[in-house]
């Protein structure tokens, strides 16, 4: 019988495992690249670059921004940990714990000062000062806005007690009003959907309904969201008042963006491992606050705070 031998090159022979690693290897980078957006990344960072010089000095500029406390667990909070907002009158952090519902106190080196259980509230996930004296949370699942005093004594907050109202865009479930910023020179509320799809809604005259003149006003800005893929879900909003800038933090691409009045991406700043001075990257962001000096504060599920500056 004849032997029948493989007429290829041994070599060639060879090279087909290392084919075959290499092109595992090459999808999977592309899949990465896809995922995270790194494409989008990278365009975003030349962008920023080449508008540095015009935008640093009038806008948070986030790229400078490094952290100062890192992923320190807040005292007597386990689990849940979400909205945060910046009280200037007591100079210190107002953040909310979901399940079971609870209004915390913290400093700005995220120590515990005092801890308000919130009767009554129902999956509450965002948090903001309005000023005067004035707080309001939102309810995720109900897409419900809750506005109440600030607490002046210790004891349970009464939800029937206080002035709520419900806006039903769209189906919620679990995927409603997950944050809430606010523009007091403005009276405009921000609120942000998380995901399915992602939205971003700006309701004017929210205080001045307070004082009996009903006259909201709500605008879809998915025009300014649109654009940015590589936020893939939007856990956070703050309006800071110093710049007229808004700024979206998305808790799956790890990554914080400020856009310009009109909607325009002017920074962003990755929560990502070794990025911003961080040890390890952010695990699940779900709440952020700038305070009067331009400080950052965030907190991450599941009792994680951080603290940054910029240089």
């Amino acid at each position: 019988m004849p032997i029948v031998t493989d007429p290829r090159p041994q070599w060639l022979s060879g090279m087909r495992p290392r084919i075959w690693a290499l092109g595992m290897l090459a999808a999977g980078l592309l899949y990465a690249a896809a995922t995270l957006h790194l494409d989008e990344r990278v365009f975003y960072s030349l962008q920023s670059a080449w508008h540095e010089n015009r935008w640093e000095a009038r806008s948070l500029w986030l790229p400078e921004y490094k952290v100062r406390v890192d992923a320190m667990p807040v005292a007597t909070v386990s689990n849940n940990l979400s909205g945060l907002t910046f009280d200037e009158q007591r100079n210190h952090l107002w953040a909310v714990v979901n399940n079971p519902e609870q209004l915390v106190a913290l400093d700005r080196d995220g120590n515990f000062l005092a801890r308000y259980p919130l009767k009554g509230f129902s999956d509450v996930e965002g948090i903001t000062y309005l000023g005067d004296n004035l707080l309001a949370v939102t309810e995720e699942r109900s897409q419900s806005l809750v506005i109440f005093p600030v607490p002046d004594k210790p004891g349970a907050l009464q939800r029937e007690d206080y002035a709520s109202v419900t806006l039903g865009l769209g189906d919620a479930d679990n995927a409603g009003f997950e944050g809430v910023g606010y523009d007091r020179a403005g009276d405009r509320l921000f609120v942000v959907k998380e995901h399915s799809p992602r939205k971003l809604f700006e309701i004017q005259g929210i205080k001045a309904s307070l004082n009996g003149q009903l006259n909201l006003n709500i605008i879809d800005r998915e025009a300014w969201i649109e654009d940015k893929d590589m936020a893939s879900d939007l856990a956070s909003v703050h309006y800071d008042e110093r710049t007229g800038h808004l700024v979206l933090l998305s808790d799956e691409a790890k990554m914080i963006l400020e856009l310009d009045g009109e909607g325009e991406l002017v920074s962003f700043r990755s929560l990502w491992s070794g990025f911003a001075g961080l040890d390890k990257s952010v695990p699940q962001a779900e709440g952020m606050a700038f305070d009067d000096r331009g400080d950052l504060y965030l907190v991450s599920e599941p009792n994680l705070f951080y603290a940054f500056e910029r240089e």
